[in-house]
């Protein structure tokens, strides 16, 4: 786990916006474009090791260590997770051997301030922390998010899009009812995603009624997201362009909302759901969740994977994934279609606990090998 304390701020030879890359790790609080602090860490890794030892860097900018120096890797983690957790950690390391890294606490999670949403207006945090990333003079982002994280930087892509797209489009998933960390989830996952059938859905029946319910708001509500998005984000002041990514790693990631097809799934849907979960979800796992329900429905991620390219996209999952089956992947990577690379790792449980090493290492040079 990381030694610092949280919003603690150390030297560093180049502030963000300089232009250079930072030597140093920087820790401090973000603030999001509705005003939540969050808790955020950087570390130059491979591309600190680079500048420390004075390497001039190849003039065609092609060579390993230049790729890695121009990179940072942005880590978005599950929920109930947060920058300090050891999985966090030890991604973070993986990915710091070919560049920079950003993690981050999302909101109602760690140190961070608000209430989770479970996937909502988490897009704002992811945001904030790209933007940061890219201020510290990095000419690559790569966004790596897993579970709750990974239908993140779906959406995150989806919405900010990459060069030539319309950056800082549809950021919010519902209105704001509190300052500070609102937005509204009616679902939930530990270190997964998925969101809850309505509130008195209690068994199968109920829950598939309620889910086509919530389906048709959801797609009722995609066009609402986009139009009201726009003015909101003008006068939040959002990160705008500099917080569009360069390539995308979505791991162990929903392909929709409202699924509860697993026990596991059904367990954490109480969690958010049910007032005792809540209190669970606070006292026992450190996560603030919101009580209000999505409203609208946010951008669902396989309609997201639809709308990434150009940037690069690579679906990575488990065929052992106790919360999402492998149906999942399958329909995120069909949507992404001839922009998308879908890895199933056989063996492989959920998100950042369940990645191996070599894993990490393999899809950060799958990142760096999309610059060229």
């Amino acid at each position: 786990m990381s030694g610092d304390s949280a919003g603690h701020v150390a030297r560093s030879t180049a502030a963000p916006g300089s232009g250079a890359a930072a030597r140093t790790r920087v820790r401090r609080f973000l603030r999001t474009a509705d005003g939540v602090a969050v808790d955020a860490l950087y570390e130059p890794g491979a591309a600190g090791e680079r500048v420390a030892a004075g390497h001039p860097g190849d003039p065609s900018g092609t060579s390993d260590v230049d790729r890695a120096f121009d990179h940072v890797f942005v880590i978005a983690h599950g929920f109930t997770g947060d920058l300090d957790r050891p999985h966090v950690r030890r991604a973070a390391r993986a990915f710091a051997r070919h560049g920079a890294v950003v993690t981050f606490s999302f909101r109602g999670h760690g140190a961070s301030g608000g209430r989770s949403t479970v996937g909502d207006r988490e897009v704002l945090d992811l945001a904030a922390a790209v933007a940061w990333a890219r201020g510290f003079g990095h000419a690559r982002v790569t966004t790596v998010g897993f579970s709750m994280g990974g239908s993140v930087v779906l959406r995150h892509a989806a919405l900010y899009g990459g060069p030539g797209g319309e950056a800082g489009g549809a950021l919010y998933g519902g209105p704001g009812r509190e300052a500070g960390g609102a937005g509204e989830a009616a679902t939930a996952e530990t270190d997964a995603t998925g969101a809850t059938a309505e509130t008195g859905a209690t068994d199968a029946t109920d829950a598939t009624d309620a889910a086509g319910r919530a389906e048709a708001r959801e797609g009722a509500s995609a066009t609402t997201e986009a139009a009201r998005a726009g003015a909101r984000e003008e006068a939040a002041g959002s990160p705008g362009a500099d917080a569009r990514t360069d390539a995308v790693i979505s791991v162990s990631a929903p392909a929709r909302w409202y699924y509860r097809g697993t026990a596991p799934m059904r367990r954490l849907h109480w969690l958010v759901m049910r007032p005792t979960g809540r209190l669970v979800g606070r006292w026992g796992l450190r996560t603030r969740i919101h009580h209000r329900e999505w409203d609208p429905v946010p951008l669902s991620p396989v309609a997201a994977a639809a709308r990434i390219a150009p940037v690069p996209l690579l679906i990575v999952h488990g065929d052992r994934d106790a919360y999402f089956p492998l149906d999942h992947p399958r329909m995120l990577a069909a949507a992404a279609g001839d922009h998308g690379e879908l890895w199933l790792e056989p063996g492989m449980g959920h998100a950042e606990n369940a990645a191996p090493d070599p894993l990490l290492d393999r899809m950060a040079r799958w990142a760096i090998a999309q610059a060229g």
